[in-house]
């Protein structure tokens, strides 16, 4: 049996594992990191795993804090941002579909990323930094000490060991600490997802000949976005690879299409050709010919949480071993950039001698938070995916939540800012709470509106950038040299123009139920559609109408008459 002896090991060689190993090294070149993969050889090319779309926190974490913006800007395919597709009462002609998406090229790069090869090639750079990756490693235990903890495993029938200071288990769904120790949470968002490749350009703009539909939309662009094909209760992805692939996939609420309705490839393309009649036609006609879908994968209840994240005895979970929250939008790889980001962190001040134990229950703490925060996006709201106005100002609202919050913060450093942390969380007036607060709030604003919005809304497109205060947001995200009270200075400033547009959101859908008028004053911490919940909170405050913002929004409402300033 060998025996060696490392300041990390790291159990899992896929995305998360790989990219802290990186991380790791970036930040101090004589660290010793063991990651141990159990798989033995390359990993497939492309969808051999859900998460090929990055967006902008993400994106950041991989090409600025990892270095590898040369390597995914020639081997890896550039992102035209999210697109979406609803009107589903014409599935068959695109064209007549509201389309919401950027029309020319983001001033913030994303990807679309072959997880096969991306993963494959993180293995390498990662041993040429110095670390040690094991493939075909089967843990077989895992002892945690007080000094050093010992991981013993398998390569071809031969058993090894190893000791290290620090654990860090990003094993995905193995979620080999979260076994041992017993700390899984399930999640009450409960939705399925299957997903293939298939070994073709799929581009939607051959879907149509409409010479307006096609004048929206720089040439080549609709093809390099992820696309979304909503309708209530689903959504379908088509995500271009490089190769000239494409991968394809259902996530759909099972209250409404049953998990056993697609979960084979024959019943998943069946129940394409039903609810996405214009995907089915290029499947079809593909397939029939020549047969060549690549392959086939399905996740059931994909969504959940974790009793532990970071722990005081120097473990910690990464990635889908921790929290997993839901493909739309594409918000894994901002957890595996947030939870890399406190792990590299606390494993650096530890061997440098330094006490760890706040910071490691803050960590903690605040991570848990932002997920419990994101989660009501999700959680009860797959039904209004087939409102077609509901989803325009939701998906408004969260792009906006997320790029004035949550990125601006990670590109600025601001999660390891202990001072700044501490002042964005204490309290309940702090700003993670009013923010947290809001967010519940818009998503039950939404739900509550679901009802009401019951036009069939043809023929439009609008894109996030219409609207000067979504523009400025997404284009705040650069890395700035921000004090800590200037960072929280800018993050209460944001802070309060999403209070309102939440108070302007509640106006439009007010107008549209009951007919208010547009100029009332509104709370968005306590305010309800119908009236039917008494919501309390310390952060109460009546919000008056601002011209400025009412007057950008009527770029996002699809009911002319309620937008008059």
């Amino acid at each position: 049996m060998t025996h060696n002896h490392y300041d990390t090991i790291i159990l899992g060689g896929g995305l998360a594992g790989l990219t802290l190993s990186l991380q790791l090294k970036k930040q101090n070149p004589n660290i010793k990191v063991l990651v141990l993969e159990k798989r033995d050889d390359a990993a497939p090319d492309a969808a051999h795993k859900v998460g090929e779309s990055t967006v902008e926190l993400a994106t950041h974490y991989l090409r600025e804090v990892l270095g590898l913006k040369d390597y995914l800007d020639k081997y890896q395919l550039p992102k035209h941002g999210l697109r979406f597709f609803f009107s589903p009462k014409h599935k068959t002609t695109i064209h007549k579909r509201v389309e919401l998406g950027p029309k020319v090229l983001l001033p913030v790069p994303s990807h679309q990323l072959d997880r096969g090869v991306l993963e494959n090639d993180l293995v390498t750079f990662s041993r040429k930094a110095g670390n040690q990756v094991v493939l075909g490693a089967k843990v077989d235990n895992v002892d945690i000490a007080n000094e050093n903890h010992t991981v013993t495993y398998s390569v071809n029938g031969e058993q090894a060991s190893a000791t290290s200071r620090w654990v860090v288990d990003a094993s995905g769904r193995a979620s080999i600490l979260k076994r041992k120790f017993g700390f899984a949470q399930p999640h009450a968002h409960d939705c399925n997802s299957a997903w293939f490749r298939v070994d073709w350009k799929i581009d939607i703009d051959t879907w149509s000949d409409d010479a307006k539909w096609h004048s929206h939309v720089e040439p080549g662009l609709r093809y390099l976005s992820t696309v979304h094909l909503m309708d209530a209760g689903y959504w379908v992805w088509i995500i271009p690879l490089v190769g000239d692939k494409t991968s394809v996939g259902i996530v759909a609420d099972p209250n409404i299409h049953p998990f056993d309705t697609y979960n084979k490839l024959d019943k998943a393309l069946a129940w394409i050709e039903q609810w996405e009649p214009q995907l089915a036609k290029e499947l079809k006609a593909k397939t029939d010919a020549d047969g060549n879908i690549l392959d086939f994968k399905v996740m059931k209840h994909f969504a959940h949480s974790s009793g532990e994240l970071f722990h005081t005895d120097r473990w910690t979970v990464t990635g889908e071993s921790g929290l997993f929250a839901d493909p739309f939008y594409s918000p894994g790889s901002d957890f595996i950039s947030m939870a890399n980001t406190w792990t590299a962190d606390l494993i650096q001040r530890d061997l440098k001698g330094e006490d760890i134990f706040f910071r490691t229950k803050f960590y903690s703490e605040v991570l848990k938070a932002l997920f419990d925060n994101w989660m009501p996006i999700y959680t009860g709201q797959y039904p209004m995916w087939g409102s077609t106005q509901v989803m325009v100002a939701k998906i408004f609202w969260d792009w906006g939540a997320y790029w004035s919050i949550n990125t601006l913060l990670f590109i600025n450093n601001g999660l390891t800012d202990l001072d700044l942390m501490r002042q964005m969380t204490a309290g309940p007036k702090s700003l993670l709470q009013k923010y947290g607060e809001l967010s519940k709030q818009m998503q039950l604003l939404f739900k509550d509106a679901m009802p009401y919005d019951t036009a069939d809304i043809t023929n439009r497109y609008t894109d996030p950038f219409d609207l000067d205060f979504l523009r400025k947001f997404q284009e705040d995200i650069v890395e700035k040299e921000y004090s800590t009270q200037e960072m929280l200075d800018k993050l209460f400033s944001n802070l309060g123009v999403l209070e309102h547009v939440a108070a302007e959101t509640f106006r439009l859908f007010s107008n549209l139920a009951h007919g208010t008028e547009m100029d009332i004053d509104v709370d968005p911490y306590t305010m309800s559609l119908n009236g039917d919940r008494q919501i309390q909170s310390v952060n109460s405050k009546l919000v008056p109408r601002d011209a400025h913002i009412a007057n950008e929004m009527k770029a996002m409402w699809l009911y002319e008459e309620a937008v008059s300033v």
